[in-house]
Formats: C-alpha cells, sequence, structure tokens
C-alpha cells in the first residue's frame, strides 16, 4: 500500500486535473487491496507510471523523449494468440514507415490470483544462433542456447546468420507456444559503407527497433511482467556492440583485415579504426534507408539537456555512467565529465519478468506465417565466430 500511495502523490502532484480527487482515489485502492490483496490502474496511472518509468530508467540516454511514449494498454489480452496478435500491432506502430516511434505495451500484472503472461524471448527480434561441427558459430552467439531452446519445442530454422527467432509467449496454464514474428513487421537495413563497396558484399544487416521484452514494468507496487518497450537506436549499440562484442558477431578482424590494417600490433589500433568504419557504415545506412538512428555525440548533448529540463522541474535524473556514457569515443562526448546520481527511483523497470514460473527455462541470456527467408549458407558466411568457452 505504501508504495502505491507515493506512486498516487507522485502523479497527483505533476497531474493535479484528476477527474478523481487523491483522498477518494487513495480510498479506492486501500478498498481494492483489502479484498483482493492487489488493485487495477486507471488508464491515466497507467499512462503516467509507464512514462515515468522510462524517466526514471537510469541505463537510458534517450530519456529526453519520455513524455512521447505512447502507451498501449493491452490488459485484456488472455490468449497467447491474442498476446502475439498485440505484439506485432506494436512493431507496426513502432516501425512507423521508418520514422521509429517509441511505443510499449503492458498486458496483465502479476496478481495474487494469477501471474501475468511472460514472453521469453530478451527483445521481439532478435536473430538465432547455431553451433557449427566444426565449433563455429552462425548467427548471434549470444543466442546459441535460447536457439536450442525454441527448436526443442518445435521450431525449425534455416541456419542462417540473421534469421529472426520465433516468440515464446506463456500464460497462466505454463505452457509456452511458438509463434514466428512476421517477416513484412521485421524492418531491417542492410548495411553498406559511403567509401568501401567491399563493406555490401560482407552481407550484413540488422533491425530497426530494439524492442525489450523481458524487463518487469512495477507502477505503485504492481509488477508487469510482460511490457515490451522500444525506443530507436543509437548507432553505437548495434555498430560497437551487437556487430563487435567477442561473445556477439565479433566483426572488428573481419572489418580490419578488409581495411588492409595491421592487426599484428596493438599499437597500430586497427580495433579503433575499424570500429569507426563500422559504425559510419551503420548511420551511413540507417539514413539511406530512411531509418531513424542516432548518433552518440548528439544523443549525449540531448541528454544533458534532459537533465537540465527535470532540474528545473526540480527533479533528479538517476544515470548509470558506465551505459550513459558510449562504447565509440566516449571521453569526447559530454556524458563522460560529469558524476550521476545513482537510485532506484520507482515506478521503473527491472530485469527478470518470471519470477514464481517454473514450467520454462532461462528466457534469455544473462545481461542483457512462416517468417524464413534466403540467407548465405554457413559455410560462405565470413564472420561466423568460433565459440569461445573461456
Amino acid at each position: 500500500m505504501k508504495e502505491a500511495e507515493e506512486f498516487l502523490a507522485l502523479l497527483y502532484t505533476e497531474h493535479p486535473d484528476q477527474p478523481c480527487p487523491l483522498d477518494e482515489r487513495r480510498r479506492q485502492v486501500r478498498a481494492q487491496i483489502g479484498q483482493t490483496g492487489t488493485y487495477s490502474h486507471t488508464s491515466a496511472e497507467l499512462v503516467f507510471g509507464a512514462r515515468v518509468a522510462w524517466r526514471n530508467s537510469s541505463r537510458c540516454i534517450g530519456r529526453l523523449y519520455w513524455q512521447s511514449l505512447r502507451v498501449l494498454d493491452r490488459r485484456d489480452a488472455g490468449t497467447p494468440e491474442e498476446i502475439h496478435r498485440h505484439l506485432c500491432e506494436h512493431l507496426r506502430q513502432a516501425n512507423n514507415d521508418g520514422r521509429i516511434r517509441p511505443v510499449i505495451s503492458i498486458f496483465a500484472p502479476d496478481t495474487p490470483m494469477c501471474p501475468g503472461p511472460r514472453v521469453w524471448n530478451e527483445q521481439i527480434i532478435r536473430y538465432a544462433g547455431y553451433r557449427r561441427r566444426d565449433g563455429g558459430i552462425v548467427g548471434d552467439p549470444r543466442y546459441v542456447d535460447f536457439t536450442e531452446t525454441v527448436c526443442s519445442l518445435g521450431w525449425q530454422g534455416s541456419g542462417g546468420p540473421f534469421e529472426v527467432l520465433p516468440l515464446v509467449i506463456e500464460t497462466a496454464d505454463g505452457r509456452p507456444q511458438l509463434f514466428d514474428v512476421p517477416r513484412d513487421l521485421v524492418l531491417e537495413v542492410e548495411l553498406a559503407h559511403p567509401e568501401y563497396s567491399w563493406f555490401a558484399e560482407l552481407r550484413l544487416r540488422w533491425h530497426a527497433v530494439p524492442a525489450i521484452s523481458n524487463m518487469r514494468l512495477r507502477i505503485g507496487g504492481i509488477d508487469y511482467p510482460l511490457a515490451p518497450f522500444n525506443g530507436w537506436y543509437m548507432g553505437t549499440e548495434i555498430g560497437a556492440r551487437n556487430l563487435v562484442d567477442t561473445g556477439r558477431y565479433n566483426l572488428l578482424p573481419v572489418v580490419a583485415e578488409s581495411l588492409g590494417l595491421d592487426t599484428g600490433s596493438e599499437e597500430t589500433l586497427w580495433r579503433d579504426r575499424a570500429l569507426v568504419e563500422l559504425n559510419v557504415a551503420v548511420l551511413h545506412s540507417f539514413g539511406v534507408a530512411g531509418v531513424k538512428v542516432s548518433n552518440h555525440h548528439t544523443e549525449s548533448r540531448r541528454f544533458l539537456t534532459h537533465i537540465a529540463r527535470e532540474e528545473r522541474e526540480g527533479r533528479t535524473v538517476p544515470a548509470d555512467w558506465s551505459w550513459i556514457v558510449p562504447p565509440v569515443s566516449g571521453g569526447i562526448t559530454p556524458t563522460f565529465h560529469r558524476y550521476y546520481h545513482e537510485a532506484d527511483q520507482r515506478p521503473n523497470f527491472y530485469p527478470g519478468t518470471r519470477s514464481g514460473s517454473k514450467s520454462s527455462p532461462s528466457p534469455s541470456p544473462s545481461p542483457s506465417p512462416d517468417t524464413r527467408w534466403p540467407t548465405p549458407d554457413a559455410a560462405e558466411c565470413p564472420y561466423a565466430s568460433k565459440e569461445r568457452t573461456e
């Protein structure tokens, strides 16, 4: 009840023009909790809570836009088929013809009587990873275990390097069901470089909507285990992490070799030079395709604008320095040269959506109609990484 009252006080402080007086709303919530052990948010409370959860997310650099978040109330969806349909609609609205729109879909909460639905996937769109007999991996090494899990549930992948995984939806009955992500909803960008024609021959691509689906949204003491949300990508998320981390696509050696760089010595800074060109390719390709993406310099300045706005409103901005500072050229961005306030402010998002669920394996790696289409054969894939065993 304390967390519910704190949330209501925050709502009425920032938006005092609610149709129901605060004291009356408190009485309603107390009565619901006394009768059922929980309570139900109004539509206005749900929208405000979701937006403030984004505002309080200490690892997100893009919070300047928190008030623009489109909130889709999906609490009435009960069956896996309904949930899948709403997740598809989420992607449709988020795609927005390339003008990526921040969206959150909020499904039924956990209650003392019944757990809310879950999606095992870490994000709505992620690429499969396949172990090869020679010890290598085709696709995304981060999702090898998850790929094997969905295959054990009946999914059949083609073995390509950029194959979208199916969604695994689990409702209160505890029986996971598989659903493909319709191909026409997977907005992808093929990567090319503005100067190097050979880059396109690597046949790289990445999806445009980073819709996180394995975090728990907590508003006023109520947990929503399925509340997928997205903004748009910052280019470094793709060009300095997803395609570069040694536990992911590990592309720096491939790009460096194509650039003719000396990789025999760290003093040549071959990693740095390859990293910059890979990020140039990402920003260039998204721009040519007309798909929204941001660069780390602009987004860093916007984050400081967000801090200034929040401070004028008398609010403290929680931030995790290690996540706010970009993974490329961090020292020449303005976010690098300051300290931040670290605090757990609620509403907020929290890792782990499946507390209390017993039927399914881990839904995603640790932190962090038929849709199959032609992809390069695994033997031809020049960026199939060796499996890391350390």
